[in-house]
């Protein structure tokens, strides 16, 4: 039985080798990934719908990378620091995620990695088919 390869891909520009973690992981036809709503410049945005819009974007975007697309996303778990703001990430993941939709979990934390992180996000996906 040939053993499965497993893929580490960084955040764009990390490097690898001092980076603390991967973005994404790759093996068997899945993907795995980690979002934060951080901007390509690092910085946060203030409020739960921009935070929400970033890290869903940051989510396609290495799902992109790893060969997949919201469209292959199976599971989420999505952590908030405030679940009352759940409603808001709410709407604006039903602009990211037609139905019918994955299978999601939300929890609420105390805080996240990062200050002002009000969401966070891990995302199980299907790699896309290849011709």
């Amino acid at each position: 039985m040939a053993q499965e390869t497993v893929a580490f891909l960084p955040e764009p520009g990390a490097d690898p080798q001092s980076a603390l973690y991967s973005d994404t992981a790759t093996t068997g036809g899945v993907v795995w990934t980690t979002q934060i709503p951080t901007r390509l410049d690092g910085s946060i945005p203030e409020d739960i719908e921009a935070q929400s819009k970033q890290v869903l974007d940051n989510l396609r975007s290495a799902l992109d990378r790893a060969g997949s697309g919201l469209d292959h996303v199976m599971h989420l778990t999505i952590y908030f620091t405030d679940m009352a703001e759940r409603a808001v990430f709410n709407e604006v993941y039903r602009e990211y995620f037609p139905a019918p939709r994955p299978v999601r979990c939300a929890l609420g934390v105390s805080q996240l990695g990062i200050a002002g992180m009000k969401v966070e996000l891990t995302a199980t996906a299907a790699l896309a088919a290849t011709a």
